[in-house]
């Protein structure tokens, strides 16, 4: 194996450039792998890659680390890469390098968090504020316009975050009789949001419906009220609409959800556009997924 190849398997610093290379050099750095949705990324990049020999995928978990986000984003920068993909730990901690990035004329595509500014080439995401403003108005039909919630938020400096947040409370706010009486942060993870939701369980004698950022937490917070005898009591919302075994779908199908919402990875999307950019074609500045409401 040539000298440049070990390079780029490896990984390492100082890249030999494309023409040696044979192939465009991607640099994937994903936010963390600690979420089930984030690996199915990761595969649907990896499936999709597949169908074009030309690409060459390196990745970086950034294992919800700033620092190390950015630390893996200018180490891509220094194999000069042919295009940066990422997907923020959080928004304004990564604005700086995605910038940078783009500024030094490698285009970059941000997926499903966002960076401050517009400084990339193109964004690839599900309007979090729409899916959260459907999980609100569907949480006011459950409720019967009134009741008692509980919300557990994902990272707070994450945009998705706050945009599920926002647009759930535009939602209900509609309806003065559904409070919103806790909202713990458990930063996307499921045993996070068990923990949370022990300690709501605690606090709160009456809660009529759980509304969580994602599925993972959905279901931990499912699984606390459970142990607790009280699930029973409640309905639970999530959002990823993952398939497989261990998916919201089927946390809807064996009744622990009430609902899921959709929320495309954008995987299989973003190595299309890369392609697209790479043979000088002209892409959307932002290209929005469709999402749909999962209920049994």
């Amino acid at each position: 194996m040539s000298r440049c190849l070990l390079l780029v398997f490896a990984v390492a610093t100082g890249a030999c450039g494309r023409e040696q290379r044979g192939k465009y050099l991607i640099g994937f750095s994903q936010a963390n792998l600690g979420e089930p949705w984030r690996v199915t990324m990761n595969a649907e990049i990896a499936a999709r890659a597949a169908d074009f020999p030309e690409l060459e995928i390196v990745y970086a978990d950034a294992q919800q680390d700033n620092a190390k986000q950015v630390a893996d984003v200018e180490n891509f920068l220094r194999q000069q890469i042919d295009l940066l993909i990422i997907s923020p730990n959080e928004a304004k901690p990564l604005t700086a390098v995605v910038r940078r990035a783009y500024e030094a004329k490698i285009p970059v595509i941000v997926l499903d968090r966002e960076v401050e500014g517009d400084s990339y080439t193109t964004f690839i995401g599900a309007d979090n504020r729409e899916i959260g403003r459907a999980a609100g108005e569907y949480a006011a039909t459950l409720l019967g316009g009134k009741g008692l919630v509980v919300e557990v938020k994902g990272l707070p400096g994450s945009t998705p975050a706050r945009d599920r947040s926002d647009g759930f409370r535009e939602a209900i706010a509609a309806f003065p009789d559904i409070r919103i009486i806790h909202d713990p942060v458990a930063n996307w993870l499921r045993e996070e949001a068990l923990t949370q939701m022990e300690a709501a369980l605690s606090a709160q004698h009456k809660i009529d419906l759980v509304y969580a950022h994602n599925d993972p937490m959905a279901v931990g917070a499912y699984l606390a009220a459970k142990a607790k005898g009280r699930d029973g009591e409640m309905k639970f919302i999530g959002i990823d609409g993952l398939p497989g075994l261990d998916g919201g779908r089927q946390a809807v199908a064996d009744g622990r959800l009430a609902a899921t919402f959709v929320y495309p990875t954008g995987g299989k999307e973003a190595v299309e556009i890369a392609w697209q950019i790479l043979r000088g074609e002209t892409v959307p500045h932002r290209i929005t997924l469709p999402t749909e409401r999962i209920t049994k």
